[in-house]
């Protein structure tokens, strides 16, 4: 995990996996509705330029975001609540792919318990794509990224505040 600012100030958090499988295969599992339901933490629905979200316990409404960039099977760049989130992907020498997900944070404070839940969001697209088994749980990567000094303190879904 990656968490950097860019230019205009913005935070971002960064995660990079590489698969064995061509980009197309890739790119279908991280756009294609029926192979985000394994990792993805909405239902997501794109149509015209823009997307629904659905079906996320954690918001229990729908939710729509705006496509910023759509460039098969290299980029997809949108919105979500008040962030962007950014999928690129790269053809490798050896026929594999590399995935890269930013998301441009509203809030300096949001990025831990992001990259914590992009982490567990992550395994369930690893699990899918390499049929690797992860079980390393949320609240590890959370805790590892505060003791490294990553920004925190947003409120975290389901949890009681302190």
């Amino acid at each position: 995990m990656k968490h950097f600012k860019r230019e205009d100030g913005q935070s971002c958090v960064q995660l990079e996996r590489t698969y064995p499988h061509p980009i197309e295969r890739v790119w279908k599992a991280v756009t294609q509705p029926s192979e985000l339901a394994h990792w993805f933490p909405s239902r997501m629905e794109i149509t015209d330029g823009r997307i629904r979200f659905f079906g996320d316990p954690n918001i229990g409404q729908d939710t729509f975001g705006e496509v910023l960039e759509n460039n098969p099977p290299r980029c997809l760049r949108f919105t979500w609540g008040n962030s962007e989130l950014h999928f690129e992907l790269e053809t490798l020498g050896d026929s594999s792919t590399r995935f890269v997900l930013t998301q441009v944070l509203a809030h300096e404070n949001e990025s831990a318990r992001n990259a914590a839940g992009w982490q567990i969001c992550l395994q369930g697209l690893d699990r899918k794509l390499t049929g690797e088994s992860a079980h390393r749980l949320w609240d590890e990567y959370y805790h590892g990224y505060i003791e490294k000094g990553v920004p925190s303190g947003a409120p975290i879904p389901g949890k009681p505040q302190t």
